[in-house]
């Protein structure tokens, strides 16, 4: 299975791309919005960990093309903030966000998720 990992932290991208690889996935990173837009067109993963806060194009409007468009339009994604802010959770699904989970990341919470929504592509 293959993640795409859209995240500008370095620290968060080397941390999570490690421990998801160690559970036998193969994870592509962009390191901001138009980035993870053009490698999900490019690479059509299995899903997509996005950040809401990014660079160039913000995880909202990301999402927002994703879901948009016919070619990624069924890729899940799991939307990542470290903004745990009342409504933000509402915010992300309505950018199309399949799950929304807050950072710091709890590893094994993520993970139940990501195994999750892959199942729900079957």
């Amino acid at each position: 299975m293959r993640i795409l990992l859209v995240e500008d932290n370095e620290m968060n991208r080397d941390m999570l791309s490690r421990r998801l690889a160690r559970k036998g996935y193969e994870v592509s990173i962009a390191v901001n919005g138009l980035e993870g837009v053009e490698k999900a067109q490019a690479e059509l993963p299995d899903i997509i960990l996005m950040d809401m806060s990014l660079p160039e194009l913000d995880g909202w409007e990301a999402t927002r093309r994703l879901k948009s468009a016919e070619e990624t339009k069924k890729i899940p994604i799991l939307g990542l903030s470290a903004h745990a802010m009342a409504g933000d959770r509402e915010k992300a699904m309505q950018a199309g966000c399949n799950d929304y989970d807050t950072k710091p990341v709890e590893f094994k919470r993520l993970l139940g998720k990501i195994e999750e929504l892959l199942g729900n592509r079957a």
